[in-house]
C-alpha cells in the first residue's frame, strides 16, 4: 500500500500543476471541422497566404515541442497516487487527441479532378473538380463509421483543423495542397465502408464520378501508420472546468 503522509502532500501542488498542463494540452476531440467556404474557383492569392501563414508554422511546431518537453518534465518530477491516476487518464485520452502516432488497418480514399483532356465545353466546370464539401463528406463519413484517426495529404486531422479553399487548392493548417486529395483513416474497416455507402453526400460525389469522370478510388489497407498532429493546439474559447 502506498504511503500517504507528509511526503505525498509535498508533491500535491506539482501534481495539480501537471494535471492542468496536460489536460489543457490534450483537451481536443477526434472530429473534423465541417466549416469553411465552398470550394468554388475564387482566384485566391496563394502566394500571399503562404507569406502570411506558412512562415509561422515552424515557430508553432517549436512551441509544441517545447510544451511537450515541459509536460514530460513536470510529469517525471511528481510521484504519488494522484499522478498515477492522472497518467492513466492521459494514456486513455491521448490516442483520441491526435497527439500520438496511430497504427492499424484502415481505408484510403483518393479524390481528384476529372482529366482536362477531352472535357466537354458544355459541361459546367464545377462538376469536374473536387470541392471542399466533397473532402469533408468523406472525412465525416469515415468518422461516423468508426475511424480512430484520419489524415488528409498525410497531415493528421484534429477538431481544430480547418479545411479551406483558396483558388483551386485546399489549404490545411496554412499549407496549400493540389489534387489528388488523399484521405487515410484507421479504424473499423467494415463500419467505414458502410458509413460511406450510406452517406448522401458521398453518394452524390460517387454519382459525379460516374457521370463526369472525377476521380474516386477507395481501397483497404492492411496496416499503416498515421503520424501525430505536428502543429500546436490552441483553444480560443474552451477552458478546463473545475
Amino acid at each position: 500500500m502506498r504511503k500517504t503522509g507528509t511526503h505525498a502532500r509535498q508533491h500535491r501542488p506539482l501534481a495539480v500543476l501537471t494535471l492542468f498542463a496536460v489536460t489543457g494540452f490534450l483537451f481536443v476531440a477526434a472530429s473534423v471541422s465541417a466549416g469553411g467556404a465552398d470550394l468554388r474557383p475564387s482566384g485566391g492569392d496563394v502566394g500571399s497566404l503562404l507569406r502570411e501563414r506558412s512562415e509561422r508554422i515552424d515557430a508553432r511546431r517549436d512551441d509544441a515541442t517545447r510544451l511537450r518537453a515541459e509536460i514530460d518534465r513536470l510529469s517525471s518530477s511528481v510521484s504519488g497516487a494522484d499522478l498515477d491516476t492522472l497518467r492513466q487518464r492521459v494514456d486513455e485520452l491521448e490516442p483520441e487527441t491526435g497527439l500520438t502516432d496511430v497504427a492499424g488497418p484502415g481505408i484510403r480514399v483518393t479524390l481528384t479532378d476529372a482529366p482536362r483532356d477531352g472535357r466537354d465545353p458544355d459541361i459546367d466546370p464545377n462538376f469536374l473538380v473536387v470541392h471542399q464539401q466533397d473532402i469533408q463528406a468523406y472525412v465525416n463519413a469515415l468518422w461516423a463509421g468508426g475511424a480512430e484517426a484520419i489524415s488528409l495529404q498525410g497531415q493528421r486531422l484534429m477538431a481544430t483543423t480547418g479545411i479551406k479553399c483558396v483558388g483551386n487548392t485546399v489549404v490545411l493548417d496554412g499549407v496549400p495542397y493540389s489534387p489528388p486529395y488523399v484521405i487515410a483513416a484507421i479504424g473499423d474497416t467494415d463500419g467505414m465502408y458502410r458509413a460511406m455507402a450510406q452517406s448522401p453526400e458521398t453518394s452524390i460525389y460517387a454519382d459525379y464520378a460516374r457521370k463526369y469522370d472525377v476521380g474516386l478510388k477507395v481501397e483497404p489497407l492492411s496496416r499503416f501508420t498515421i503520424k501525430a498532429y505536428a502543429n500546436p493546439v490552441s483553444l480560443g474559447h474552451a477552458r478546463v472546468t473545475d
